[in-house]
């Protein structure tokens, strides 16, 4: 057996460092863009304040003298002041969301640290053992889903800041009524039906985001439910059998499947342009399998080999490490079909 000092150095794929160090690089630029596009927002916010000011200042004149002006002019200044108003609250929406995009990558960043502080002390003292591979891997990934957590939480809270927004135009809306009823009538049910649609894309968002589900009832119902709305999204037919027993996995083991049924879900219609799509799960006592076949158009799966697909690749670089394996079959005109499996404790 060779000794640790003989082995090959770990390639980019399988080096947990090269991992961690890649996803501090593209925090360190989203924040970079998030601080930027944080400056131009107040500098825009200041702005709107000030026309917000002199817009209201001109309704307050018309209110004061609405007998002698024209219902033109009346209807126009209402238009000026919902306007500025609501363009004003969206801004300030967008400041208060940038902050604490800010707040929570720059939490997310200091976590990244000190997880690589523990990796690089873990290979310092020369631990290579498969379970500090599994730990590097479990830790990576708790990582990245507390992050997704604590924003969906905060998406949790956030309908009811977004709805506000229809809340201020349903309120000057309500003031056409001593102008134009019929038209504020109209607007009150355009406002209606907006803020429907918008409550459930951000319902969809959140689930997408990180779903509560996950964490309550385990892998197997949260992904016949993500399948489920996925096919109401898409428009394909989705399809969904679990054999096995049902039971809750290590949460990193459940989030692992579950995001790269996301990614190989997105791949088979987008890509692969798909319209069916068979899942099936068996929950083994000792490996859980994931397998997913699609009719779409098919690829060269070596040509597919040779342009770094990142997405797949990391699925293959986390089961692998998780001592399990990902393989992908498929040919050009017959669809394709992927195997996941995992090794778990009974």
């Amino acid at each position: 057996m060779s000794s640790p000092d003989q082995l090959p150095p770990p390639t980019a794929i399988e080096d947990p460092q090269v991992l961690i160090q890649t996803e501090m690089e593209e925090t360190e630029r989203a924040l970079k863009e998030i601080t930027l596009m944080l400056e131009q927002s107040r500098v825009e916010v200041g702005k709107l304040t000030q026309r917000n000011a002199a817009v209201t200042a001109n309704l307050h004149k018309v209110q004061a003298q609405i007998s002698k002006i024209s219902p033109e002019e009346v209807g126009s200044a209402y238009d000026d002041a919902m306007e500025a108003q609501q363009r004003l609250f969206v801004m300030r929406g967008q400041v208060e969301k940038l902050q604490g995009d800010q707040v929570h990558l720059g939490r997310y960043k200091a976590m990244l640290e000190r997880l690589k502080s523990a990796v690089n002390t873990g290979g310092a003292a020369g631990g290579k053992s498969e379970r500090g591979g599994i730990s590097s891997v479990e830790m990576l990934v708790n990582v990245q889903e507390a992050e997704r957590q604590r924003l969906s939480r905060q998406m949790h809270d956030g309908p009811a800041q977004a709805l506000s927004n229809f809340i201020l135009q349903t309120e000057i809306a309500m003031r056409l009524f001593d102008v134009d009823a019929a038209q504020a009538r109209n607007e009150l049910g355009n406002l209606k039906v907006a803020a429907m649609s918008t409550f459930q894309k951000v319902r969809n968002f959140i689930f997408e985001l990180r779903p509560m589900m996950l964490d309550d009832l385990g892998l197997s119902p949260t992904i016949v439910r993500y399948a489920d709305m996925f096919k109401e999204q898409a428009g394909v037919e989705v399809s969904v059998t679990v054999i096995g027993s049902e039971r809750r996995l290590e949460p990193y083991v459940e989030v692992m499947i579950f995001r790269a049924m996301q990614e190989l879900l997105s791949n088979a219609v987008h890509q692969n342009q798909a319209n069916l799509v068979k899942i099936q799960l068996d929950m083994g006592s000792t490996l859980v399998k994931f397998s997913m076949d699609d009719n779409g158009k098919g690829f060269d799966t070596e040509a597919l080999g040779k342009e770094a697909n990142l997405g797949l690749k990391l699925i293959k670089e986390r089961a692998e490490m998780l001592g399990g394996s990902f393989e992908i079959n498929s040919s050009p005109g017959k669809g394709a079909r992927v195997n996941l499996s995992i090794p778990v404790t009974g």
